[in-house]
């Protein structure tokens, strides 16, 4: 008979093992953060904010207030977030932070990291004068105070911020070392890029803000580029090409046929281009066809979804054209995503990978559009 005051074998190890850990030294604290120089760039203002002269309910939600009620409610609603923002400027800091409130508590989805949907992606200009990534906040709640890139290499360069794409913003600073050169560099004049369009647009699912392809874009031309698109919304309502009319755009990119069925395109897309040729004469309009589910070669629904969509879409195209609408431009949708089914992070939905080689389709046509 076993002596009752004894403890069976796997209790005396789990205990020792409990006074183990127990007895484990408490990790140390992180070191404070650096003295810091703050700048709230409200007072110097972010590309892709367009409509400036015109009120905003929160100063960076991406439509006016007067868009609310004309617009549809899902529309405005997501046009809080404020994907496609940049703010731009110069300083000689060897630490890079960032100080912001987010709109909303959700800082990450299912299929796209909280780093693309809530973060802050840092780029800079080398000696060349081209802009390469530096670094993106890893953001875990609503408010994010964070270094963004510390021990940067010595010198005065300019800096560009692209602003989360599937959260909104309530504030943002930027944060420098103390003591360091800093100039907020207002939005440039040039005419901007304006891409109206669906969820792709919006940017899914990048997995940082400076990976969508109108950022990628915006960098290859420098260009100011103004992001109107919505999730699962862009389908060329008349209340949005009003809005669209309001910008004296370098050109127009129309991507709304992911969001759209053939009936739809065809009723609705001679109308915006018409609508936006009378408004501006001269600037070009570029028409995008949706881009093939990445499984669609598996997915005969998908295939015959694709085939009629794109077929809705050039014929609205060549009747336009017939028509006499002049600088009108188009993007085959086939091969946006590639031919290897690896591009997207859903088979819809295009991965950095895929906004890679949907930037390097675009990117011909609208050298062309612009005269480049």
């Amino acid at each position: 008979m076993k002596p009752r005051h004894l403890i069976p074998l796997s209790w005396a190890f789990m205990l020792a093992t409990f006074n183990v850990q127990s007895a484990a030294p408490a990790k140390p604290a992180p070191p404070p953060p650096p003295a810091l120089d703050w700048h709230d760039v409200t007072q110097w203002g972010v590309e892709g904010r367009a409509w400036p002269e015109m009120e905003r309910k929160r100063w960076f939600d991406r439509l006016p207030a007067a868009a609310e009620g004309k617009v549809t409610p899902a529309v405005w609603s997501l046009s809080r977030d404020s994907a496609g923002m940049m703010v731009r400027f110069k300083t000689d800091a060897t630490a890079i932070w960032a100080h912001y409130v987010l709109r909303s508590e959700r800082v990450a989805m299912t299929h796209m990291p909280a780093t693309g949907v809530s973060g802050v992606d840092l780029y800079a200009r080398d000696e060349r004068g081209k802009w390469r990534w530096v670094n993106v906040t890893k953001p875990d709640k609503k408010e994010v105070r964070q270094a963004i890139q510390a021990d940067l290499k010595p010198g005065l360069r300019e800096y560009a911020a692209y602003l989360p794409l599937y959260n909104g913003v309530e504030s943002l600073e930027i944060g420098v070392t103390k003591g360091a050169k800093f100039e907020g560099l207002p939005p440039r004049a040039a005419k901007p890029i304006v891409f109206y369009g669906t969820s792709i647009t919006h940017g899914a699912c990048a997995s940082r803000p400076g990976m969508v392809h109108t950022a990628i874009l915006g960098r290859r031309f420098d260009q100011p580029v103004v992001n109107i698109g919505f999730s699962g919304n862009g389908r060329m309502d008349a209340a949005v090409g009003e809005l669209l009319c309001k910008i004296d755009a370098a050109a127009y990119v129309i991507d709304c046929s992911p969001n759209m069925g053939p009936a739809d395109v065809r009723k609705k897309c001679p109308p915006l281009v018409k609508m936006l040729r009378a408004a501006r004469p001269q600037t070009p309009i570029v028409l995008v066809e949706d881009r093939p589910f990445t499984n669609s070669w598996i997915r005969p629904d998908r295939q015959k979804f694709h085939a009629e969509n794109h077929a809705a879409l050039r014929e609205s195209y060549e009747a336009l054209k017939k028509e006499g609408v002049a600088n009108l431009f188009y993007i085959p949708g086939d091969l946006l995503l590639g031919d290897d089914a690896e591009g997207a992070t859903d088979g819809s939905h295009p991965s950095d990978l895929g906004f890679v080689r949907q930037s390097d389709v675009f990117e011909p046509v609208l050298r062309k559009a612009l005269g480049r």
